[in-house]
């Protein structure tokens, strides 16, 4: 009886003469010419130029459309693009991001409309840079940049809070909290309407 643990010879496509276990007849070693040409993929790449770019000193410009580090956008008043609807958050096949939404008041308003972003995180450990969660963001609040260098020396340092994703403030914007521009409701902040910030 077969040993159930190594597959028979027939499982393996074997030829009869295959498994007589006859003795390689010819051991003389090949001549130069025939080495040569078994060594010619690696005597070409030797004559190659090398590609090696000398990174960090030297860094190569990303592609137009890569997928890096993401950033929180804002309105040209300063008010976040965020409404804390956690969209990406469901979107996202890897769970690296959370998102814990928090009602506006007039008297503290953080983006036009009900709601805003009061905890956004993302996993830099956990994400996989596949742009789901971009394509998700009902109001183009969450963008991937060019960035690429997120590595850290510890874990806590790679998990990034909302003060890090957020961009930075432009001329003629204000830090939030502020009310929306005056006459203006969140839709036209939704459509676009609002150009050049507060001084604009």
């Amino acid at each position: 009886m077969d040993n159930p643990l190594t597959p028979r010879s027939n499982d393996l496509g074997l030829t009869a003469a295959a498994k007589a276990n006859k003795p390689i007849a010819n051991q003389d070693a090949k001549s130069f010419f025939a080495q040569l040409q078994g060594f010619w993929v690696t005597l070409i790449t030797m004559f190659k130029k090398v590609n090696t770019v000398q990174y960090p000193e030297v860094k190569e410009p990303t592609a137009e459309r890569f997928h890096g580090r993401h950033q929180l956008n804002r309105y040209d008043d300063g008010l976040e693009k965020c409404i804390g609807c956690e969209l990406c958050a469901w979107a996202c096949p890897a769970d690296a991001i959370l998102v814990e939404g928090e009602s506006n008041t007039e008297e503290e308003r953080y983006s036009p409309g009900e709601r805003y972003g009061k905890v956004y995180q993302i996993n830099y450990l956990r994400c996989i840079f596949c742009g789901l969660c971009i394509e998700a963001c009902p109001t183009r609040a969450l963008t991937m940049t060019n960035e690429y260098e997120l590595a850290d020396d510890t874990r806590a340092k790679v998990i990034f809070e909302k003060e890090d994703l957020l961009a930075p403030l432009r001329a003629g914007q204000l830090q939030p909290p502020h009310p929306m521009e005056a006459g203006k409701t969140h839709i036209d902040y939704y459509l676009g309407n609002i150009k050049g910030g507060l001084n604009g």
